[in-house]
This record gives C-alpha cells, structure tokens and sequence, in this order.
C-alpha cells in the first residue's frame, strides 16, 4: 500500500527541522558505542565492587560473557501497575544465564501514581517526576557497565521518563517489559456514574470506596485508556515492546515467558552479537510519525501531546503540535476505549487489539512500514500475537479481522474520519482537546466565563449552586512554570453534571487534564501560560470565550480584553508541603507545554 502522502510529508517536514540536532544526537551515540561499555577497563577495585553481590554471575562479569544486562526498575508495592516487576528480576537473571549472559538491577527510578495523588498537592510534582526519572535512569546507567538494558515501567510519567532516559545511553539495546492490565472488574462507565451520585451527595463515601475497590482491584494497569496504556501501546507502534505484549495480565505464564524473552532479546541485539541495534537507530522520525498516529487512531491520551515531545527531543527530534494536528486530519479514529467507549483494555486486547489495529493502518499507509524494532527489521512484526505451546514462546499471524466492531473497527469503516486529538489556536492562543469521546454537539461551546485560580475554588462554586447556564470554566495559573501543570481529572464528575443538566459547558486551563478524561471538551495545555502573560491571564468573568474543537478554534470574543491589566497569582502555597520545595528548580527552568514542558532545554 501506498504511504499516506501526509504521513510522508509530515515525517518529512520533521527529519528536516530536525537534521541539526538529529545529526549531533548520532554522532554522540557512535562515539559511546565505539567505546564500548568500560567493564574490561574499570579498576580492579572498580570491578570487585561491581560484581560483589552478583552471586554465581560474579565470574563471568569477571572473566568473559555472552554479555551484561542492566535492569532499570520502576517497581513498588503500593501502585497495582508496578507491584507485578517484583519477580521480574529474577526472571530475566534466570534467562539471561542459561544463553550464557549476566543480569543485574542497575536502579530503581520513582513511580507516581496520578490516580492516588489527584486533586491533592502531590499531583504538582507529578509532570517533575517524569525529568526526575529521567535522571534517575541516567544514574541507573552511569556505571557503564552494561551491553543493553531492559526498562519496568507502565504509567503516566514513567515511561516517558524512562525514554529519555533510555536515549541518552542511545548507543544501547533497550527492551521495554510491560506488566500488563489488571483483569476487569466493576466496568469503567458504572465507575463514573457513581462518582457523580456521590458529587451530587446521593450516595455515601462508604458506596463511592466500594465501588472504586471494586474497579481497582487487583495487580496491574488500570484498565481504561488513560495515559498508562497509551504509553503501551507507544511502545508497540515506536518498536520497543515485545509484539503483542502490551495487555496481557499480570502472573500469567504467557506474560512471564514475555518477560524472560524480553531479557534474551535485549542481550542479543547488543554490540557482541551480529544483530546490533541501539535504541537510538529504533527511534527515529519515522517511529515517532507512527506513535503519532498510533495515538490519533486510537484516541490516546493528551498527556503524550507533551511526554512525545520531551521523548523526541531526547534523541534530537523536534515535533511540535501541528505535525500532530496534520495527523490527526488523516488518520481515522478505529478505537473506541474507555472513555471513549464502554470496552476496557482487555475487550480491546480480545476484539484484535494493537496487533489488528497495526495490520489495518499498515493496509492504509498510514503507518511507515520500514522502521527497525526489537522484533526485527519492519513494523509488520507486530501484527502478530504472542503465544504458548510445547515448544514455549512463539508468534503467530495476528487475526485480520475485528472480532468486535464496537470496539475496534477496520480503516474503511472507522468510528470516525479523524483521529482523536485537535489542535486549537486563535486569540486565547493554542490548547489541545481529545475529541475522540466528546458528542459533536458538545464540540462548540460559546459562553461566558467563571474564572478560578484553583481547582477547588471551582469545585466550592458548584457546590454552592454557582453555575446555573451555559458556562466556560477557565482555570489558570495551572501551567508547568506557576505549579508543575497538575492534571484536573477531578473536576470531571461537576464537569458531566452540568452538562447533563442541558448546559453549554467547556473547560479551558493551562493545566493537564487526565488521560481517562474524555466526555467534556476541554481546552487544556494552553500556551502561552498565565504565569508567563498569555491572553489566558487578561480574562475576566462574564467574558465571552468560543471553544471549536471542529474548526480548530480557541477565540476571546469580548473586545478589548488584552487592553487590561493581566491578572496575579498569589502561587506562594505551590512551593511547600509534600516534597513541592524541592523541585523549585524545576519550575524556573521548565520549557513551556508545547515544547515538552521539560526542565532539559533539550
């Protein structure tokens, strides 16, 4: 099939703002690999204390190897997604030996969970944590000690982080080993009704605690999509999973003997073998093209529109929101995840998943077909699956066609012509929405404004009967620089009653919304922050704002509002109490949203 032609000039227009910087990330990743790990060359002391805890592998660091893995870890034991990479050391340690190679765990990197910390002050640090993590994993590797390495890691910052991380030792096989989705329970959408009641005060605490037990509830990633399993199915799309690996269950064989291969092939694409293939020949501009528009096709989450930036720009690739814009004009959404359906993570994984969804857009030319992966040479290693039988793991040819329509669909016959995300810009400046879940007729809003400089205050004017009409809620001062951009995702239960009320009702903030948000069109990550003086700061309530998310539009329709004064922000409460001191730096030397609101200036 014929390449998309916007796919092709897109990617194109991307390979030439970025050849620059592109070309200098590449010549620092051929002198690293000329160098080669410093195993061979460290002290004697160096080694003996490299190797003293390493057990039985203690001679064979020592004398030669089939070759050395670094693990970098992300697990801990309170997030359900991470608990399951407890055993996955000793995994990978075990397979690695009997191919005659050597594992250890290099470093542990944090793991926030945006779920736990939502609405609450810790979700300040939650963007931070992705650069923190970064470093985290630089420091993992700094030892230099390593042929390749795997990576464990699923959620929202993590894996982002742990990308970055991964292209500054570029020169590397990199691996990246999920855990899977926890298995189903209470469904999404039932979920969501009770949050309401209880934003209503119609059911109690004690019914809400139940009923979101009853959705979490086990080991695993939550099992919507949010932005956990968009970064999956990235790693898919961009080439660094295992095929078909991305949602199969935790404590499963299948997922274990992932996890044991996972090790094996990391070691086999390292320097020592003839197979050599560095993370850094694996992300290219054409694998970051085809996790665009594996994001518009399934209707991912906004939180990627900035970590897929920061992720690029790592390996000296510069996206910025109108190649994502062009995409999403051409790819068509073929999903429908909860939010933007009732089917969960595990009824997508069952109807063909990313393996059919891969082999439809490959048909369409809208993925490029030529890219290198873990899996081999061509993205059309992913179209198959992953499974088990007396001679252990292997792959088979995936299914071509949708086991269930209502969940995913074929490219001739999408869930709708576009992709899932638009770019808004106009006079309020540029924001983003994720459309794939909100009803055409919620797309336009116009109405007058209430605007809050915290989320709260927003939350206390509803309970206090406050919003009685059509209205645009304008949160400010929620921009990386004024506070870390914490997502909003709790405001969504207000959010759906008003609506649900008969009202015109949009949200527009320079904060983050979730990744499971979906239902109310929100014009978030819009640039120029309030902090910085973007239009944003000059509004007022009574204000009329025009949200068009069909015509890509984010306009102030009042006349001479940019004439006054811009409004302040008392933000002196941003930097104290829950580890937010700490991460000052961060806030005076982040980037903006648009071009990956990183503190690396990369």
């Amino acid at each position: 099939m014929t390449l998309n032609t916007t796919l092709a000039s897109v990617t194109k227009r991307i390979i030439s703002r970025s050849a620059p910087s592109r070309q200098a990330y590449l010549e620092r990743m051929r002198a690293a690999q000329r160098k080669g790990p410093a195993r061979a060359h460290l002290t004697c002391s160096g080694q003996a204390h490299a190797y003293a805890a390493a057990g039985p592998d203690q001679a064979a660091l020592a004398e030669a190897s089939a070759g050395h893995l670094g693990i970098v870890t992300a697990y801990n034991d309170m997030l359900s997604a991470h608990q399951p990479f407890e055993t996955y050391p000793q995994l990978v340690r075990d397979a690695v030996r009997e191919v005659g190679g050597t594992a250890q765990v290099a470093g542990g990197v944090p793991a926030m969970c945006d779920g736990v910390t939502q609405g609450e002050a810790g979700m300040e640090l939650s963007l931070f944590s992705r650069d923190a993590i970064a470093m985290a994993t630089a420091i993992a590797l700094s030892h230099n000690t390593f042929d390749a390495a795997v990576f464990l890691g699923v959620c929202d910052k993590i894996v982002p982080g742990l990308v970055i991380g991964a292209q500054v030792f570029g020169h590397l096989p990199a691996v990246f080993l999920p855990a899977g989705p926890m298995t189903s329970g209470l469904a999404n959408d039932d979920k969501a009704k009770i949050r309401q009641k209880f934003a209503l005060g119609e059911v109690s605490r004690e019914e809400l605690l139940k009923a979101e037990m009853a959705a979490y509830h086990g080991p695993g990633t939550c099992t919507f999509y949010g932005t956990a399993n968009t970064n999956q199915m990235l790693m898919e799309f961009m080439g660094l999973h295992l095929p078909g690996s991305s949602f199969i269950n935790p404590n499963t064989p299948l997922r274990d003997a992932l996890t044991k291969e996972g090790g094996c092939r990391a070691l086999s694409l390292s320097a020592l073998g003839n197979d050599y293939t560095p993370v850094c020949d694996i992300l290219d501009e054409k694998a970051f093209a085809n996790g665009i528009a594996g994001l518009m096709a399934t209707g991912g989450s906004t939180n990627l529109l900035i970590h897929l930036i920061a992720m690029a720009r790592a390996g000296g690739i510069i996206l910025d929101w109108q190649d994502f814009s062009d995409l999403s004009e051409v790819v068509p959404l073929l999903a429908r995840v909860y939010p933007n359906g009732l089917a969960d993570v595990n009824h997508f994984h069952a109807a063909g998943g990313l393996g059919y969804m891969i082999g439809e857009m490959l048909s369409a030319g809208l993925l490029h077909p030529d890219t290198k992966t873990v899996a081999g040479d061509g993205l059309h290693n992913y179209t198959t699956e992953p499974f088990l039988s007396d001679e252990g793991l292997t792959w088979r040819k995936g299914t071509d066609k949708s086991l269930n329509e209502k969940i995913v669909r074929p490219a001739s016959n999408p869930f709708q012509p576009t992709g899932g995300l638009s770019r808004l810009t106009g006079s309020l400046g540029t924001g983003v929405m994720k459309v794939s879940a909100v009803a055409e007729e919620h797309r336009i809003v116009e109405a007058p404004v209430r605007v809050f400089h915290d989320q709260n205050e927003a939350k206390d004017a509803f309970k206090a009967g406050e919003f009685t009409s059509d209205v645009i809620i304008v949160i400010r001062f929620q921009g990386p620089k004024a506070n870390g951009m914490p997502e909003l995702h709790s405001l969504t239960p207000m959010l759906s009653i008003l609506q649900g009320r008969g009202h015109k009702v949009a949200l527009v903030t320079d904060g983050r919304m979730s990744g499971a948000s979906g239902k109310i069109p929100a014009a978030i990550h819009v640039v120029p922050e309030a902090l910085d003086g973007g239009p944003i700061a000059y509004i007022q309530d009574g204000d009329i704002l025009r949200v068009d998310a069909i015509a890509g539009t984010l306009d102030i329709m009042t006349a001479g509002v940019t004439d006054r004064e811009p409004a302040t922000a008392d933000l002196s409460a941003n930097g104290f109490g829950m580890g937010r001191e700490l991460f000052s730096p961060f806030r005076q030397a982040v980037g903006s949203a648009d071009t990956g609101a990183s503190v690396f200036g990369v």
